[in-house]
C-alpha cells in the first residue's frame, strides 16, 4: 500500500469503478473494458435435458474469459435423475414441485460467488466470446442489464462437443423476426422505453450480483412457462437499469423458437402469461384498458390540505387526469374518499406498497387544480425515458400568464413534482442527481388552489 497521490488518481480513473451514465446511454461505455476483469458465475437452469446440457457445458468450457475468473453452476429443477456434470461444475438440485424456473435461477444466484451473473438455459449453448461480451457492461456499470443474442439451430445428430460457432450457422433455424426488428429499431435497446422489458430474454441474460440483490430475484409465483424474465426486466428497468442488447454475445438454442414449436394450446398458454403480466406490469400497453390492476403505475402524494374542499378538488382533478393512479392523502381527509379505493391514507400500507412499485411519483406539497390533463399525461409518460428524470411545475397561483407547453426554465418552489423511480434509484446508487435531467418551469395547466374554492361552481362548470 502506498500514499502516492498518483495511485489515488489512477483508482479514481479505473474502468472498474462504478460508472454512472445518463439515462440509458450505455454507448458512452463503448470501447471500455473492466480492469481488472470481473469474476463471473454462469447459472444454467436444467430439467431432463442431459444431451443439451452436455453441449452447453462443453461450450462453456471453451469460453475466452479467464478460467480462474469463471464458475459454472447448474441448477436442476427436480429431474427424476440428477444430471451429470464434469469436474469443476457445481451442481445444486431443488425438489420437483412443478415448473420452478424462477426458483431455480434464484437458487443458482445464492449458490454462486461471481461479481457478474450470467443466465443460460440448459439447451442454449454459447459461442466462445459469450461470457466476455455479456460481462463487460455489468463489470463497468453495476446497473447494466444485458440480453445476449439467442439463435436457433437443429443440433440433432451433431456431436455435443462440436464447436457451436461452426455448427450453429450450418444448422440454423428461423429466429423470431419481431425480436430482431425490436433490437434494430431501438439500436440494441439504446433507445429503450417503458415497454422494452419485452425484449429481455431470460435464457441469455446478465447483470451484476449487486444489482439483482438490490431489486430482488425472479418472481417465484411464476409456475408455468414464460413471463418471469419479463416481470424481472420490468422491475429492473423501474429500478434504474441500463438495458442493452449485445449482438456479439451469441448463444444457440437447440430447436425452434417457442412460437415455432408444435402445441395446440400455444395461444392459451400465451394468454395465461399475458394475464399474469397485466396485473404486475402497470405501464400502458401492458396493463388492462378498463380493469384495475393490482400494481400502481403512478402514485400521487398530497402532503397537506388546509380544508376538505381544497383536498377534494385537488384529488378529483388529479384522478380525472390520471384515473388509474393511486392517491395518498393526509389521514384526516381520507373519510372524504371512502367510496373510492384509489385514494388511500398517507400512513396506510397501501401507500407504502404503491411507493415501492410505482414507476412515477407525483408529489403535491399543497392542493393544486389540474386544468388540462394532456400535459400531465405527457410528463408522466416521459419521465424515466431518455435522460428526463424529473419535471417540476412552478406557478404563481394565477393561471393564464405562463408560457404554453411543457415546463422549461423557471424559478420558485414547485407546486407539483413528477419523479421517475429510475431517476431515484440511479441517484441512490451513484450519489448524484446529474444522471437524469430535471426540468422546471411555469405551466398554465396546473395552479395552486388559493383560498376556499367553490365546489358547486367547479362541478357546475361555471368556475
Amino acid at each position: 500500500m502506498t500514499d502516492d497521490p498518483r495511485d489515488e488518481e489512477a483508482r479514481a480513473q479505473s474502468p472498474r469503478r462504478p460508472r454512472g451514465v445518463p439515462g440509458n446511454r450505455w454507448d458512452l461505455l463503448d470501447g471500455l473494458v473492466p480492469d481488472p476483469l470481473p469474476t463471473v458465475s454462469v447459472v444454467v437452469a436444467h430439467y431432463r435435458q442431459q444431451a443439451e446440457l452436455d453441449r452447453t457445458l462443453a461450450a462453456l468450457a471453451r469460453q475466452d474469459h479467464p478460467a480462474e475468473l469463471l464458475e459454472v453452476v447448474v441448477v436442476d429443477d427436480g429431474s427424476p435423475e440428477a444430471p451429470r456434470v464434469p469436474d469443476g461444475v457445481r451442481l445444486v438440485v431443488q425438489a420437483d414441485e412443478g415448473f420452478r424456473l424462477s426458483a431455480a435461477r434464484n437458487l443458482g444466484v445464492r449458490s454462486s460467488t461471481g461479481e457478474v451473473i450470467c443466465f443460460l438455459d440448459a439447451d442454449t449453448a454459447p459461442e466462445p466470446g459469450w461470457v466476455t461480451a455479456m460481462s463487460r457492461l455489468p463489470g463497468l456499470a453495476p446497473e447494466a442489464v444485458v440480453v445476449g443474442t439467442r439463435r436457433h439451430a437443429d443440433f440433432a445428430g451433431v456431436p455435443v462437443d462440436a464447436p457451436v460457432e461452426q455448427e450453429g450457422p450450418r444448422h440454423e433455424l428461423p429466429a423470431p423476426r419481431w425480436l430482431d426488428d425490436a433490437y434494430r429499431g431501438s439500436r440494441d435497446l439504446l433507445d429503450a422505453d417503458d415497454r422494452s422489458y419485452r425484449h429481455v430474454i431470460g435464457a441469455v441474460l446478465s447483470c451484476s450480483r449487486s444489482f439483482i440483490e438490490t431489486i430482488g430475484g425472479f418472481d417465484e409465483g411464476f409456475t408455468t412457462y414464460g413471463g418471469e424474465d419479463w416481470e424481472w426486466a420490468w422491475r429492473a428497468w423501474r429500478g434504474g437499469a441500463l438495458l442493452a442488447h449485445e449482438p456479439a454475445a451469441v448463444a444457440w438454442h437447440d430447436g425452434p423458437d417457442w412460437a415455432g414449436r408444435d402445441s395446440v394450446d400455444r395461444q392459451r398458454q400465451k394468454n395465461g402469461e399475458t394475464l399474469v403480466l397485466s396485473g404486475l406490469v402497470p405501464v400502458e400497453g401492458s396493463r388492462p384498458r378498463g380493469l384495475r390492476g393490482t400494481t400502481a403505475d403512478v402514485l400521487v402524494r398530497l402532503a397537506a390540505a388546509p380544508s376538505a374542499g381544497t383536498a377534494w378538488l385537488c384529488v378529483d382533478t388529479v384522478l380525472a387526469a390520471l384515473p388509474a393512479c393511486v392517491v395518498a392523502v393526509p389521514d384526516e381527509h381520507l373519510p372524504l374518499f371512502a367510496a373510492d379505493p384509489r385514494v388511500v391514507g398517507a400512513s396506510d400500507e397501501a401507500a407504502a406498497r404503491a411507493a415501492r412499485t410505482a414507476r412515477v411519483t407525483v408529489d403535491l406539497p399543497a392542493p393544486v387544480r389540474v386544468r388540462d390533463a394532456a400535459p400531465l399525461l405527457e410528463a408522466v409518460a416521459s419521465v424515466g425515458v431518455g435522460t428526463l428524470g424529473t419535471v417540476e411545475v412552478v406557478t404563481a397561483g394565477v393561471a393564464g400568464d405562463e408560457p404554453d407547453g411543457a415546463p422549461g426554465a423557471g424559478g420558485g418552489a414547485p407546486v407539483l413534482r413528477i419523479r421517475s423511480s429510475r431517476a431515484e434509484a440511479r441517484a441512490l446508487l451513484h450519489g448524484t442527481e446529474e444522471l437524469f435531467e430535471t426540468r422546471s418551469g411555469r405551466a398554465r395547466w396546473c395552479e395552486r388552489i388559493e383560498g376556499e374554492p367553490s365546489l358547486a361552481a367547479y362541478l357546475g362548470g361555471w368556475g
